[in-house]
């Protein structure tokens, strides 16, 4: 019941805080990336880069990932100020991997607007071609 309770006071809270236009904002310049075709066991990486748009610090705590194929690196550990941009650089290992792949990264974070919370990308895992 406590549970309970204290998340509904902190969707209450974040709610509020919107309401009123008060908190951090994270502004993504782009949410979604295309690796496009991948060869089968490559490692490829995108940054990520954003703007805290808000009116108070921007604190990500963590950067969660559904598998052990991307691994999140270079975020923010220390408070974002309203106007100061930011960037996470997401790593993809395509081994053992194959086809359409859709990837969503979590931004555990202080910010008042839901949106800002993920991130993606794609890639087609495509057979690695050997020379001839």
């Amino acid at each position: 019941m406590k549970g309970l309770f204290f998340v509904l006071m902190t969707i209450s809270v974040a709610l509020g805080s919107l309401a009123q236009g008060k908190g951090p904002v994270i502004s993504w310049e782009k949410s979604t990336h295309d690796f496009g075709d991948v060869a089968q066991g490559d490692k490829v990486e995108h940054t990520f880069k954003f703007k805290n748009t808000g009116n108070e610090p921007l604190i990500i705590t963590n950067v969660q990932v559904t598998c052990g194929c991307t691994t999140p690196k270079g975020w923010a550990r220390d408070p974002i100020t309203p106007g100061q941009s930011g960037e996470i650089t997401v790593a993809f290992n395509s081994l053992g991997k194959f086809g359409k792949q859709n990837k969503v990264v979590t931004v555990v974070s202080n910010v008042v607007n839901p949106e800002g919370g993920q991130i993606s990308f794609t890639a087609n895992v495509v057979e690695k071609k050997t020379p001839n």
